[in-house]
């Protein structure tokens, strides 16, 4: 006996209302664990650039935790460089960036990074050498790890820089997050590359920025080492865009004010 239209469609609707629901549940079930694998692995960026570890070595997910727990994790007011008491663990600044009253809009003719907008905040992460001297306590820091992002020829880049206790050369670099051209402008994840930012510097004697992805090869015996890394074969608008969000997190719109209070002595 064929099923009147009716009676199909109510069970159409019915299965429709059990996979619905079944698909609520399971993304409330799973939200918090993907979340903590987002979280873990955001830390195993960052705990790779500390200098804390060895170059490569594997870490399993409570020595992540352990090894972010020997950091001084800090939020700062972008505009001012100045730290601010709130829980780092709260802030999402890709997200801020979205909410007019938690974010700036960028001048155009500031925006080289081309990011429109950007958190009035954002999380930074000291290193301190002597383990006496961590969450800051006396010492000096002996990194600062700095997040930096911007938009690349087909997507927004998001990466990580560390710098030496000088806040001017580079001591590690990586981008973890990018949808540029396979087997070009994704050479930015390569980890040979990245090694070749270390030891380059920011800034000129003069304090004006200099640092910049070259159009070819960098000559190492070359003066312009000191301040440029090799070009990105084929993907010149890839190796352009670094250069400019490098400016920009390094100007007066991203943690220019940060490193000036630091350069002062005050943390």
């Amino acid at each position: 006996m064929q099923e009147s239209p009716p009676k199909a469609l109510a069970v159409l609707l019915t299965v429709a209302l059990v996979c619905s629901v079944l698909v609520s549940v399971s993304a409330v079930v799973l939200r918090p664990i993907q979340e903590a694998n987002e979280r873990i692995e955001r830390y195993r960026h960052i705990v790779a650039l500390t200098g804390l570890t060895e170059p490569g070595q594997a870490l399993d997910d409570s020595q992540v935790e352990a090894a972010i727990e020997q950091l001084d994790v800090r939020v700062i007011d972008l505009d001012s460089g100045a730290f601010e008491d709130l829980d780092p663990e709260t802030l999402d600044p890709r997200r801020a960036a979205s909410d007019p009253d938690r974010s700036i809009a960028i001048p155009p003719e500031a925006d080289v990074a081309r990011i429109g907008r950007r958190s009035r905040h954002e999380v930074v992460y000291l290193v301190y050498g002597d383990p006496a001297a961590e969450a800051g306590q006396s010492g000096r820091f002996t990194r600062l790890i700095l997040p930096i992002h911007g938009q690349g020829m087909w997507s927004t880049l998001h990466g990580l820089v560390a710098l030496d206790a000088d806040l001017n050369t580079i001591a590690a670099v990586t981008f973890y997050e990018q949808e540029e051209t396979a087997g070009l402008g994704d050479q930015i994840e390569s980890p040979a590359w990245q090694a070749r930012w270390v030891g380059r510097r920011l800034f000129g004697s003069n304090g004006d920025f200099r640092f910049r992805i070259a159009g070819g090869v960098v000559d190492d015996e070359s003066p312009a080492a000191t301040h440029q890394v090799d070009g990105l074969s084929g993907a010149t608008i890839t190796g352009n865009a670094v250069t400019a969000l490098m400016s920009f997190w390094f100007g007066p719109y991203g943690y220019g004010p940060l490193l000036e209070r630091l350069a002062a002595g005050e943390q």
